[in-house]
């Protein structure tokens, strides 16, 4: 594996901020019975990790769509209709309890990560994009987690 570009890491990085934002906030306003005003509440804890989620998931499975383009071939359908299942995943369990949501979540960027994998096999993504990936997934993966366990 190859170095990840500064640019790269740095806005990969920045991405986490809400998730951790979110897993700290689900902690203090479940242990501390945090009040919070109604603004504040809105973005953090559980709710923002659902949403902003959901945001992510579905532009990393947008990712997958323009490594299948540029495959084309065999592959390509079975790239395209990858990159489209976190959005139905998403849109099936929008209604659902947040603690589902959550879970479907993780189902989400597990298995994305499973197909990131095997788009750099097939010589698509960057020789850095896994090593970038793995750090990305396993940090969203835990807040997730977190929050999971602090929904309401």
């Amino acid at each position: 594996m190859s170095r990840i570009p500064a640019s790269a890491l740095v806005l990969g990085l920045a991405g986490l901020i809400p998730f951790l934002w979110g897993a700290a906030t689900a902690v203090a306003i479940t242990v501390t019975y945090l009040q919070l005003p109604i603004i504040l509440l809105i973005y953090s804890g559980v709710p923002i990790l659902v949403h902003y989620g959901m945001i992510i998931l579905c532009f990393m499975a947008g990712v997958i769509w323009g490594f299948a383009a540029k495959e084309g071939g065999p592959w390509m359908p079975i790239g395209l209709t990858l990159s489209v299942l976190p959005a139905l995943l998403m849109f099936f369990v929008f209604s659902l309890p947040m603690v589902t949501q959550l879970l479907a979540l993780i189902l989400g960027f597990v298995g994305l990560l499973a197909v990131d994998w095997a788009c750099q096999r097939k010589g698509l993504a960057p020789e850095w994009w896994m090593s970038l990936r793995l750090i990305l997934t396993t940090v969203v993966v835990f807040c997730l987690g977190i929050g999971a366990a602090f929904a309401p």
